[in-house]
């Protein structure tokens, strides 16, 4: 998309145009005249177009922008088709706005737009529109009434209570309509009228009935009501032939309509925050379901019509009072993504050994204290999130799954590992690791071997030190050390060049001191460097001494440490020495 940005005290334009991406000026903010300043062919596969399509604006990108109003520039463009000028802090649409007679798509939303003006519904070939998170004027809204060819509108956030009569009336082209984050608890009988509509958003409304209404558009595709007061679906929801995906999660469901069954295209199901206790059996013929939400319900025995659902890829079961899982959980053979987590399993799960599809597994907070070798039969496996159980040692089996990236074994809750296993370098895919809230003392120097470590967060431990190994993860981006024991960093911590973040609050630092380490990293990494030299210099210095002493005949180094105290006795024996040695010379 193209950016604003400032050359030369002016404000720099890209757009791009059919068969050339051509930069504008605009000379001012008021400032009515574009200016081309380069032409360059875009990288475009297909050189054939037609001539009439050279050198016209299409497209248009003045998103966050600071505009207060909407340049003038930009309305002469006339030939332009797609318009995005959301996030700005325009107040007022110009009646200008009919120049652009050509434009299809035009994001408005999160600006201070109070009123729609009339112009705006001379747009006839406007398609899609955005007047989201807009303090509007509610009453000004039947202007969109009169874009007959409008197949998308969308007012999420607008304080609206009832949804136009007037354009349920007109919009007979109408495929999406989000009205998510309002004020609704009913729609109007006219919405029957919007038989060509596909995609309907209503979340986060005050629905405590399911619109009847939406029974009776046969086009619909995805219908969204979550985070409603819903207490049923009518069982006419399976009137609903082509609908593939319904989200209805954050209501007060306490059953699943049995004619449900009858929607065979649906594969994506969210049920997710009910007060569900089971599932109807007829569920098992939905055979195109990849994707089912069942979180936060209290399903007093496992919904047994789960196992029969073959075609499922997406499971969520995440705090749903689940004490073990049936064998017959075993045939969801194609499920990547399972969640399991805030239930009540003791035991690592044998059966999901059997997924060997799986590729994200979460079994945080439960009560699981071991880990069957089998698990390493899930070749796939990237992510496994095992924090809050009660392992009282590393369960090294986790070391088995080689094609791990991402591990979770924090303990915000439940019982601390006391350290980490040696052979936690077989993982040699691992990106990221996190082992906080533990009783950690150190680290192995073995995981200096994780070469594709980008996270290592180790906050909340009893650490004292570092080994010198992390200095050889050149990969690691962040690294966690918060709240442990650690006085003293590895000497060459600066030579990991791509580390962006290292938090050291809550440790007891001395090298470097906690007044370098509140300036952040670049203040360590100063003193670590200023530390080299020092050491450096001081080696050097020894070195020398060491030399002349050795030069002078005075034996080696380490002799005349050995002998150094002996050394100052010797002015006695010298002394001594000395007059026996005179005496000698009057005898003779």
């Amino acid at each position: 998309m193209p950016e604003l940005s400032q050359t030369s005290g002016r404000k720099l334009l890209s757009v791009h145009f059919s068969k050339a991406v051509t930069s504008v000026i605009l000379l001012g903010t008021n400032e009515q005249v574009l200016e081309t300043i380069q032409v360059k062919e875009a990288p475009e596969p297909n050189d054939y177009l037609p001539k009439l399509l050279q050198h016209r604006v299409l497209f248009m990108d003045s998103a966050k922008k600071e505009h207060t109003e909407i340049p003038t520039a930009i309305l002469d463009l006339e030939d332009l088709e797609e318009l995005h000028l959301e996030k700005n802090q325009i107040e007022v649409i110009p009646k200008d706005i009919h120049r652009l007679r050509n434009v299809k798509v035009l994001y408005l939303n999160d600006n201070n737009i109070t009123h729609i003006c009339e112009e705006l519904g001379e747009l006839k070939n406007l398609q899609s529109l955005d007047l989201s998170s807009n303090p509007l004027i509610i009453s000004s809204l039947n202007i969109v009434s009169k874009l007959h060819q409008l197949c998308e509108l969308r007012l999420y956030n607008i304080n609206l209570e009832e949804f136009s009569v007037q354009i349920c009336k007109t919009l007979h082209h109408l495929q999406l309509l989000g009205l998510s984050g309002n004020r609704l608890k009913s729609l109007p009988s006219e919405m029957v009228n919007l038989i060509q509509l596909k995609e309907i958003y209503l979340q986060h409304n005050r629905f405590e009935s399911f619109p009847m209404e939406l029974c009776s558009l046969l086009n619909l595709e995805v219908v969204d009501l979550e985070q409603n007061a819903l207490k049923s679906i009518p069982s006419e929801i399976g009137s609903l032939p082509k609908l593939i995906k319904l989200f209805v999660g954050c209501n007060n469901l306490s059953i699943v309509p049995r004619s449900l069954y009858h929607c065979k295209k649906l594969s994506v199901l969210d049920t997710s925050s009910n007060c569900l206790h089971k599932l109807p059996h007829k569920l098992n013929e939905l055979t195109e379901l990849n994707e089912l939400g069942l979180s936060d319900n209290n399903f007093k025995v496992f919904p047994s019509p789960v196992c029969q659902l073959s075609s499922l890829c997406v499971l969520y079961l995440k705090n749903t009072g689940l004490k073990m899982l049936p064998p017959a959980f075993g045939k969801l053979t194609f499920i990547k993504i399972l969640d399991l987590s805030q239930n009540m399993l003791r035991d690592f799960p044998t059966v999901i050994c059997a997924m060997k599809q799986l590729q994200i597994l979460s079994l945080d907070d439960n009560i699981i204290c071991t880990i069957t070798p089998d698990v390493q039969t899930l070749s796939k496996l990237t992510y496994i999130g095992l924090t809050g159980n009660r392992f009282t040692v590393f369960p090294e089996e986790i070391c088995l799954l080689e094609s791990l990236e991402r591990l979770y074994i924090g303990q915000d809750q439940g019982v601390r590992l006391p350290s980490l296993p040696e052979n936690i370098c077989m993982l040699k895919n691992l990106k990221e690791l996190y082992i906080e809230n533990n009783n950690l003392e150190f680290l192995p120097s073995t995981i200096g071997l994780l070469q594709n470590l980008v996270i290592l967060d180790c906050r909340n431990n009893l650490l004292k030190g570092l080994p010198n190994a992390v200095c050889q993860l050149q990969g690691l981006q962040k690294l966690f050390l918060q709240s442990n024991q650690i006085s003293v960093l590895p000497d060459n911590l600066d030579r990991l060049q791509k580390l962006e973040f290292l938090l050291l609050e809550g440790n007891p630092m001395t090298e470097p001191p906690i007044e370098a380490c509140r300036l952040g990293k670049s203040a360590v990494w100063q003193f670590l460097q200023e530390k080299r030299r020092r050491t450096g210099w001081a080696t050097k210095i020894q070195a020398l001494w060491r030399g002349l002493m050795v030069r002078k005949g005075l034996g080696p180094f380490a002799y005349l440490l050995k002998n150094g105290k002996k050394g100052k006795k010797s002015k006695k024996d010298k002394k001594g020495q000395g007059k026996k040695g005179e005496a000698k010379g009057k005898k003779k």
